[in-house]
């Protein structure tokens, strides 16, 4: 049995804890019953050994199975593991879903995306990561007596990601310290406006109104100025033609959008100011959770 999850890019600017999408950077996880326990990383974390010990993927996994079989069962498990750890990439919702989707088919029950979406929520409360994580695509999404609710919109493979990871984690818990307590009503007003316009932009595939529409007041500048390189990169990204350039989450990774016949040229630039750090062209994930039975 093989499950894999997308990375994520969240907020997208205006659309805090609302808005997300999916690039084609996979965590695969391989699992089998076994005699014995045993957990192999192989990837991102393989040189960390506290999390064969202290994993959430098993947490979680173990949780489910046990409420659904009412059983303990010994299960091999390999971690092959792409999405970098605190960067902003959405790997604790690619752990999540993961955890959940595993222990559903290994107690060969069946479930929908949309099930497995709201258990998940009960371990990462807000929906711009895990649903498309689950649904893959472009998702807007919101929370309502504890379901998410959700519009998805497939995204064209002329499109192309630029992320670039720098060398520096943040903590999606710690960067939400740095922001402000409360918003004025004109920076409340701005975002809404924005994230309206942001959503509009991807359904009607207006690309070039997305670097205007993605404009934020809410969380970009605080957590930026935790790493302030990221003031640069949005800079070179616009300067290179990027359609959008965006905090991805919390951050550290910076996420930009651009047509294909640009995103070379836009990454080659990004890969010369920022020698330090790792930049990627990605494709767009339109599938989100795969299960290979």
């Amino acid at each position: 049995m093989v499950i894999s999850v997308p990375a994520t890019s969240a907020n997208l600017g205006p659309g805090f804890d609302s808005l997300g999408l999916a690039v084609d950077l996979r965590n695969k996880v391989e699992f089998r019953q076994s005699r014995f326990f045993s957990v192999s990383i192989k990837g991102e974390g393989e040189n960390n050994p506290k999390l064969k010990g202290n994993n959430l993927f098993i947490s979680i996994f173990n949780e489910h199975f046990s409420r659904l079989t009412k059983k303990k069962q010994n299960f091999k498990f390999t971690f092959y593991n792409k999405i970098p750890m605190s960067r902003g990439l959405g790997s604790s919702s690619a752990v999540i879903v993961s955890a959940i989707a595993s222990a559903h088919e290994a107690a060969n029950i069946r479930v929908s995306k949309r099930r497995i979406l709201n258990h998940a929520l009960v371990y990462e409360n807000h929906p711009d990561n895990i649903t498309p994580a689950v649904m893959g695509g472009f998702n807007a999404a919101t929370v309502e007596k504890n379901k998410v609710f959700s519009q998805y919109k497939h995204l064209p493979s002329y499109l192309k990601a630029i992320v670039v990871i720098p060398n520096k984690q943040m903590n999606t818990s710690k960067s939400r310290t740095v922001l402000p307590k409360s918003y004025s009503k004109e920076n409340a007003i701005y975002n809404l406006t924005h994230t309206a316009l942001t959503v509009a932009s991807f359904f009607n595939e207006d690309w070039e109104m997305l670097k205007l529409a993605s404009q934020d007041r809410f969380h970009q500048k605080a957590r930026m100025k935790q790493l302030p390189e990221l003031f640069s990169v949005q800079k070179v990204a616009y300067e290179s033609g990027a359609l959008m350039s965006t905090l991805s989450g919390s951050g550290s990774t910076f996420f930009s959008m651009a047509y294909d016949d640009d995103a070379h040229m836009i990454a080659n630039r990004l890969s010369q100011k920022f020698p330090d750090f790792i930049v990627k062209i990605l494709d767009f994930d339109n599938s989100g959770l795969i299960i290979e039975r």
